[in-house]
């Protein structure tokens, strides 16, 4: 009976559920952006830190956890030990770990039960807490930690010590490049769920995935997220993302929110075709043979794509989530010299997907 309520109700429940899950809105994205880096840049450490990088210093950025209570609607059970692999290694290897949001689901979730099934995972980031080497950022599905009371306690007895949680964290970056000695890069995170209305303190949506989506997850134990890498161009909310970050002078914005991976403001099938795009230029024609049959998979979607792919600025990144559907995990990596989107996959192995340096992404914002 299950099996066969899951083929029934799968595609409309989950077309329902990306309805209410997000209704981005361009003017209030755009205000809510540039008032939050305004403040953290005037007011540093109040709504979030700015940190100047150094040369030694490495980051991991990983977002979009919804750790819950290990039932049919934790859509993290199934990424724990990829998540807990990364950790250890990153841990291992000295980097910072910047948890950027929804890293606990409490719209479904108690936080007595989301601390129950995830003490382990408790006990991973405790040792980057305990070396001055972990930030907090909260999201919309773990806005607890940001307006509750009792936040700063919990937390405390979670990590054993005080732990602070921003709305926001600036990396600064000096760029050593031969034509811009000296300029500064500015790299902006946040969760990103800001001038969401489905997402930015809509109690209906929290109604909705508390009441309706996570029972019926339960029963029909179903996972809305689809692997790192399918057919899917951006979505509206990151195309928004980019359009603020593109008009932003030596800046890159970093989010998570959509659960969808995107690196120099590209989708994994945006930068097959603009590949495509610059094979076809250069009359290459076995690299043209070759992306065409990657991208037959996503055919009609890519008849959306223009030529503008070939002029976007490489502004926006998008770490994607904790809980792919297949278990996989991916994040962003940073340090003095690149930056880094990352898989773990289910055999508990790190793979770089994309690679950038800076100074290649800081001669494409001329």
């Amino acid at each position: 009976m299950r099996r066969l309520l899951q083929i029934i109700l799968l595609k409309p429940i989950l077309w329902f559920s990306n309805k209410i899950a997000s209704r981005p809105q361009r003017e209030k994205i755009f205000a809510a952006l540039s008032i939050l880096l305004h403040e953290i840049e005037k007011h540093p450490g109040k709504k979030g830190p700015v940190i100047s990088i150094k040369r030694e210093d490495q980051f991991i950025i990983f977002s979009d956890q919804h750790r819950g209570a290990k039932n049919g609607a934790d859509d993290f059970m199934n990424a724990e030990p990829n998540y807990l692999a990364a950790l250890d290694y990153y841990y291992k290897n000295d980097f910072h770990f910047i948890s950027l949001g929804d890293n606990e689901e409490l719209w479904e979730n108690s936080l007595v039960s989301v601390k129950k099934y995830n003490a382990i995972t408790f006990e991973a980031e405790k040792l980057f807490v305990q070396q001055k080497r972990f930030y907090k950022i909260f999201g919309n599905h773990d806005l607890y930690w940001a307006n509750d009371p009792l936040a700063a306690w919990q937390l405390k007895k979670i990590y054993g010590e005080k732990v602070k949680v921003y709305e926001g964290l600036i990396l600064k970056l000096t760029i050593d490049h031969p034509i811009a000695i000296g300029s500064a890069l500015t790299i902006f995170l946040t969760h990103g769920h800001q001038g969401d209305a489905s997402s930015d303190g809509n109690w209906f949506s929290k109604f909705f995935v508390s009441r309706i989506w996570a029972p019926l997850q339960v029963y029909l134990k179903i996972n809305p997220n689809t692997p790192a890498y399918n057919t899917e161009l951006k979505t509206e909310h990151n195309r928004i993302m980019y359009e603020w970050s593109s008009q932003q002078k030596n800046l890159l914005l970093i989010t998570g929110h959509t659960h969808q991976p995107v690196f120099k403001s590209l989708t994994y099938p945006e930068k097959l075709f603009k590949e495509l795009l610059q094979a076809k230029s250069q009359n290459d024609s076995l690299k043209v043979q070759q992306l065409e049959a990657a991208l037959s998979f996503g055919k009609k979607e890519n008849n959306k794509l223009s030529e503008e792919l070939l002029s976007m600025k490489p502004s926006y990144f998008n770490s994607g989530c904790c809980c792919f559907s297949d278990g996989d995990i991916t994040g962003i990596e940073i340090t003095h010299e690149n930056i880094s989107l990352i898989k773990w996959s289910k055999q508990k192995e790190r793979e770089i997907l994309e690679q950038s340096t800076f100074r290649n992404l800081h001669t494409q914002f001329k």
